[in-house]
């Protein structure tokens, strides 16, 4: 049995990413920085019969992130598949013309040393398994920049490179790195931007393992 990795758990897509990958055999670490959201989502996943535990960790602190995926692997065995997916902070939403260069700190932080730090963590992992799976989630600003959103775009955008780099290099050692962008928000009445049909979409991707961009719904004009 092998471990799903989720980087930014949380009560919507997080938790129905868990249960379905936690419904199909895997182990699941629970990773983010809110304690008691952790509990609250071990012991709702536990009551569907998933075998689940948290890690605490903050994806701008990258050694506290090091940390927790090193310890995940730890409890239950290699990490085959790592699903990124925090949530982005309020303040990361400014204007173009209202952004400074000190303002992309902490969203560079967020959507690329986050990523690499992850990565680098479970890759051994992976290499050792013969097979692995890099699942990264973007919002629609990732390939449309959005002046509104600066720091979001210009980070999504790093985020995106990276993740495409990824997927050109690694797909030799069966190492399937790809990216999920859903355009607008998540809601549980949306068809395919629901938590639970995005998830059904996350574990597609993993299961088919053919191109690096995939999309929740067509980029609204």
């Amino acid at each position: 049995m092998t471990t799903f990795a989720l980087v930014g758990a949380g009560p919507g897509l997080g938790l129905a990413s868990a249960r379905r990958f936690g419904a199909a055999g895997h182990t699941v670490a629970l990773i983010s920085r809110n304690t008691e959201k952790l509990d609250t989502l071990t012991a709702e996943l536990a009551r569907d019969g998933i075998q689940a535990r948290s890690f605490t960790a903050d994806v701008l602190d990258t050694d506290s992130l090091t940390t927790a995926l090193h310890a995940a692997a730890t409890a239950w065995g290699p990490i085959e598949i790592l699903q990124y997916s925090p949530v982005p902070r309020a303040d990361f939403m400014k204007a173009v013309l209202d952004t400074g260069a000190d303002d992309l700190d902490a969203p560079l932080a967020f959507s690329v040393k986050g990523p690499v730090t992850a990565v680098n963590a479970v890759l051994p992992g992976m290499r050792e398994l013969g097979r692995g799976t890099l699942l990264f989630v973007n919002g629609g600003s990732a390939v449309r920049p959005n002046p509104n959103v600066a720091g979001t775009s210009i980070a999504f955008a790093a985020e995106s490179a990276y993740a495409r780099m990824l997927h050109a290099t690694l797909a030799q050692e069966n190492i399937h790195a790809a990216q999920l962008i859903i355009p607008g928000a998540i809601r549980p009445d949306a068809e395919h931007s629901s938590p639970d049909a995005l998830a059904e979409t996350l574990y597609g991707i993993h299961r088919t393992r053919d191109a690096f961009r995939h999309y929740a719904e067509p980029l609204p004009d």
